[in-house]
This record gives structure tokens, sequence and C-alpha cells, in this order.
């Protein structure tokens, strides 16, 4: 089955558009969420700082969802550390802040791997995050810290 859609460079998910990788990743963080035994939450529409909800003990933590691809240029996993909004004529492009969500959590699709930050190390970055899922290096990134944290979400959310 061929799927339409305008290729990003350098994806490795062949030719999806944006849109439809956010919806994949938004739908790989569900379901492993509830796997975990996480209650879920949906926000309808998409005007809100964050993409998901999670009811845990009765607080709400709430997430941003990210989906990465892998760059080949660099071997490595690169996902956007900003939001973007788009018009007809152009794309507006702006930096989270640390009110917006509690933890981001980025999916590689390839790999079916999650990164689980919180806003005030994701919020740090200023594009893109790096995500390195190969030993190359000598020293490891920060977002390395970060691979398959979901015990974060258990401490709840972090102080607004």
């Amino acid at each position: 089955m061929k799927i339409r859609g305008v290729e990003q460079p350098g994806s490795s998910q062949g030719s999806m558009d944006t849109k439809l990788k956010a919806d994949i990743a938004e739908s790989a963080v569900v379901t492993e969420l509830l796997k975990r035994g996480f209650n879920v939450l949906r926000p309808l529409g998409d005007r809100l700082p964050y993409d998901l909800g999670v009811d845990f003990q009765g607080r709400l933590i709430r997430l941003q969802v990210k989906s990465a691809w892998f760059n080949a240029k660099s071997k490595c996993y690169i996902a956007d550390a900003r939001r973007t909004k788009t018009n007809r004529r152009r794309m507006l492009r702006s930096r989270y802040t640390k009110g917006d969500f509690d933890f981001a959590v980025i999916y590689i699709a390839d790999l079916n791997v999650f990164y689980i930050m919180p806003v005030s190390i994701f919020s740090g970055y200023r594009s893109t995050i790096t995500l390195i899922e190969k030993d190359k290096r000598q020293r490891k990134p920060l977002s390395a810290n970060y691979r398959e944290r979901w015990d974060l979400l258990l401490n709840g959310s972090p102080s607004r």
C-alpha cells in the first residue's frame, strides 16, 4: 500500500507528510501508555499546547508528542523542539515554554523507541533534539538520559 504525502528531507518513513507522522506518533504513545496502565485523555482539536493528558492519581499530566526522523547526513534521529503553526501563506515556529506541558514524548517509529523528557529539559533545546541510537561517541548526549523513561511519569507532574 502506498501512502501519499510529502516526504521530509532525510526522512526514513517514506513519503508520509508531517501530519500523518504526528498522528502515528500520537497513536503509538497512547497505545504504550495504555499498555503500561495509564489513563489517557485526548483533547478535542489542536488548540492546546499539549497533545495528550494522563490522569495519574487524580492529577493531570500534560504530554506533548513529537515524531523523530532519521537524518541520513548525520546518521542520527532528530525531533523538532518547536511548535509549528501554518496558515495558507507561511509557517510560524516558536519555542515552547515551561508552562505549556509537563513532559514531551518523542517517538522514533523506525525503532519503536520513546524518549520521555520533562518540559524543563525539552524547552531548553533551541530548535532540534538529536537522538543517537548507536554507540558512536565516547560521551552520550543529554537526550540519552530520557530514553524509555516512563518512570518519570510515575513521579507525577513537574512543578509548574
